[in-house]
């Protein structure tokens, strides 16, 4: 199992950002996929999810400003991130499942809103 995100950066409060997750060595379009964060000093926090279905689940702090989707032909999940503030500062991990613990999850991207 292969789980490499991308897109992460530094942006300024208000921008926007889409990070990517390619995904290898499991059937993608059969399992539900999470995007998480993490920040120095605390655990992994659930940000949002999405079921093989395309049913979306947010976390109450992202709803309204982030959206997950996914694209079955080619293996990959994104998550678009506008209207970013500086709590939104993390590093982004894309895994496999719904919620945490994850059994699988990627190396993560830095993500970083400051002015």
């Amino acid at each position: 199992v292969q789980l490499v995100e991308s897109g992460g950066g530094l942006v300024q409060p208000g921008g926007s950002l889409r990070l990517s997750c390619a995904a290898s060595g499991f059937t993608f379009s059969s399992s539900a996929m999470s995007w998480a964060r993490q920040v120095p000093g605390k655990g992994l926090e659930w940000v949002c999810n999405i079921l093989r279905n395309g049913r979306t689940y947010y976390t109450d702090t992202v709803k309204g400003r982030f959206t997950i989707s996914r694209d079955n032909s080619k293996n990959t999940v994104y998550l678009q991130m506008n209207s970013l503030k500086p709590e939104d500062t993390a590093v982004y991990y894309c895994a496999i499942g719904t919620s945490p613990p994850y059994t699988y999850q990627g190396q993560g991207t830095q993500v970083t809103v400051s002015s």
